[in-house]
Formats: structure tokens, C-alpha cells, sequence
């Protein structure tokens, strides 16, 4: 909140907020120990209103939403025909209007308005009237308001499936945030409402570093017009693999049942040596040679130096990595895999028969294993 004393602002995908407020690794801390909140009215807002809305996003994202309850978190997406995410939104639904939060909330709205058709649903941005707080307590928020967004990381929400790797414990099994939206008119008020009650103000600063560290991925950051979903480990909370038809649909069941992503999101330790770190979309290197780029990179009060970056998927994922940084030293970087470096998710079906093995998939090859692989394009 800017507006609360000591606050120093953020810049770029989060100008508007605070970036810290004079103690980052303390304000970090407090996000892992329950006791932290953080504005992020940079968060747009829309509401879906009349009785066809829900089933209405159903047929639209990768969630399953037809039976959605009140008060009930969910994450889905809006796919391009040929798969690629073009936008991420959190929903909930109050019994009468379902919430979204989005990074992007004006080309989302006009997408929905030009998808209304005949059914009666009612979509608007109200972004302007309503602003978010977010927070790590596990404490009832006296804020009023729709109900809260709570979200589903880590956990493999009915209908999805996980890319980790087997036998790798996720280290955001401890991961705890939630949204509250609070009329913007309110937004101070609500604020000051949150440190009478003990919780303390933290920035960007913390909250990146807590969601890197929880491998958590970010629409604006994470992902490029390439991406899809497999390739961050996001059919874990954004997409149902059995609810049926829907734009994009026929990309991610090829991928996931008969193909591989061409690309993986891995975590990165940076060599902490350098004051400067790399800053996102810098290559990131093996053997002289880039193999990928940053995503996104933060300080943690614990592990130093951290980063998300999306590899190609054949990158030894052993290998030592280096980054450039922007003082011009060179940064290592080991990594540890998010997404399972053979590309297949933890219910892959079994390998097709070998009278399948041609099964054609667009512009796509018989891998010599058998499998599918995605697409070249898709390769950075």
C-alpha cells in the first residue's frame, strides 16, 4: 500500500504497489510465518453476473466451473486454438456474480464480451471500483466484501494432473495466499484495518521471493505468445483434463496423453558473489550456448539469490547454468527441474501401440521413443 508510511514503489509489472518498505528479507519472513499483507490493487478486476455465468466460463476456459460453490477458489485460463495461454484468471463466485482477477483485465473483458452471444450473462470491468489485498494469514479478515480467492497451489485440483518430477518433494507444500477485494474507495481503510490485527505491510520484493520460492507460476512473467500449459507445471490448478470441449482443448490432451512440452520451467540458485542480479528474458546458458531465458528473479531472506526460468526441455537438467548479469559478470546457476525433464506427467496414459505411432498432430513428429512431440515454433 503506498499510502502506509515507508513505502518504496515498485516499477515495471508492478508499478503502482510498493516494492518494499525499508526491511525486504524481514518483510519475506513474515509471509512465510502467516503474518503478512500486501497491496496488490494492481490486479484487475471483472465480475460475470447472471444465471448462465458459470457454465457460460465453463465452456470458455480449462476449468471446470458448472458446478462451482460458492466461496470456492478456482484458477483457469483462456487458450489460444492452438493451445498457447492468452489469459489467466482467478475466479470466485458469491452465488450470484463470479469474480475474476486477472493481470489482464482489458483484453480478457473484450475477449468475454465478444464470446456473450444469446446467453444472459452480464460481464464488466470493475477494476476501478474494486482493489485487492493479498495475505498469508489463515485468520478470518474483517474486510467485508465478496469472499475471498484462496489459491489451490500446490495441490492438483480435481480434473488435473502434475508435471513434477517423481520422488521431488514441492517446497511450496507450505505456500499460503489469499485475495480479498475491498471497494478501492476503502483500500487505506483496509490496510490500516490489517495492521491493527497484527499483520505486517510487505512489497513485491517479498511476495516474489515466496512465489518463486514456491515454483509458483505468474501469467505476466512466466509465460510468452508460445506457452502452454504443460510447460509450468499448470494442469496442477488450471486445467481440467476431463470436463470436455473448449478452445485449446485439443492441444493440451495430445500433449498430455501422446506428446511432450518443448519447453520446462525450472528453479534456479544463482551464484549470490554479484550485487547486480540478472534481470528477466536474460539468456540462460550451457556451454556457451542458450538453452532458455529468466523468467523471473528475486532475493530470498533464506536462499539468497533465486530464479524461475523456462529451458528447453532436452537441457541437461543436471547441467550448470550461467546467466549474464547486468554489470556484465557472469552468474552461475544450478538448477533444480520443476517440470519432469522427460515431459510426461505423473497419469500419463500408457505408450501407444505401435499402429498409433504415426497418429499425425498438425505440424508435429513421431518422437523415437514413440511419443508426439509438440511443435518446432514452440521452441525458443
Amino acid at each position: 500500500m503506498m499510502l502506509l508510511p515507508g513505502a518504496v514503489s515498485a516499477t515495471g509489472t508492478d508499478a503502482g504497489v510498493a516494492w518494499h518498505y525499508g526491511d525486504p528479507f524481514r518483510e519475506s519472513r513474515t509471509i512465510t510465518e502467516g503474518q503478512a499483507f500486501a497491496d496488490q490493487s494492481h490486479i484487475g478486476v471483472i465480475t460475470v453476473s447472471g444465471s448462465d455465468r458459470l457454465s457460460w466460463l465453463h465452456s470458455l476456459t480449462t476449468q471446470d466451473l458448472v458446478a462451482l460453490s460458492p466461496g470456492v477458489g478456482m484458477e483457469a485460463m483462456i487458450l489460444s486454438p492452438q493451445g498457447r495461454i492468452e489469459h489467466v484468471a482467478f475466479i470466485v463466485d458469491d452465488g450470484t456474480t463470479a469474480w475474476l482477477l486477472t493481470e489482464t483485465p482489458g483484453g480478457l473483458a473484450a475477449h468475454l464480451n465478444r464470446m456473450r452471444f444469446m446467453l444472459k450473462v452480464e460481464v464488466k470491468d470493475v477494476t476501478s471500483e474494486w482493489a485487492a489485498l493479498g495475505d498469508s494469514s489463515d485468520r478470518a479478515l474483517p474486510l467485508g466484501g465478496p469472499p475471498a480467492w484462496v489459491d489451490p497451489w500446490p495441490g492438483v485440483t480435481p480434473g488435473g494432473t502434475s508435471y513434477l518430477t517423481p520422488g521431488t518433494q514441492h517446497p511450496g507444500e507450505g505456500w499460503r495466499w489469499r485475495l480479498t477485494l475491498v471497494p478501492r474507495r476503502d483500500l487505506e481503510t483496509s490496510a490500516k484495518t490489517c495492521v491493527d490485527i497484527g499483520l505486517h505491510p510487505v512489497g513485491t520484493w517479498a511476495t516474489e521471493a515466496a512465489r518463486i520460492w514456491a515454483w509458483r507460476p505468474r501469467a505476466v512473467t512466466e509465460a510468452d505468445a508460445a506457452s502452454l500449459p504443460h510447460e509450468f507445471d499448470w494442469l496442477r490448478t488450471a486445467v481440467h483434463l476431463n470436463k470436455g470441449c473448449y478452445r485449446g482443448q485439443e492441444t493440451i490432451a495430445k500433449v498430455h496423453n501422446l506428446g511432450r512440452p518443448p519447453r520446462r520451467l525450472t528453479f534456479l540458485h544463482l551464484d549470490g558473489s554479484h550485487n547486480a542480479l540478472p534481470t528477466r528474458t536474460t539468456p540462460v546458458l550451457l556451454e556457451g550456448k542458450a538453452v532458455g531465458h529468466v523468467t523471473s528473479v528475486a532475493q530470498h531472506h533464506d536462499a539468497g539469490p533465486i530464479a524461475l526460468a523456462l529451458l528447453k526441455r532436452g537441457a541437461d537438467p543436471r547441467a550448470s547454468l550461467t546467466i549474464a548479469g547486468p554489470d556484465g559478470n557472469v552468474v552461475a546457476a544450478s538448477q533444480v527441474p520443476i517440470v519432469n525433464p522427460d515431459g510426461v506427467s505423473s497419469d500419463r496414459p500408457p505408450p501407444p501401440r505401435p499402429t498409433a505411432r504415426g497418429l499425425p498432430m498438425g505440424r508435429s513428429r513421431v518422437a523415437k521413443s514413440g511419443d508426439i512431440d509438440a511443435p518446432d515454433d514452440v521452441i525458443p
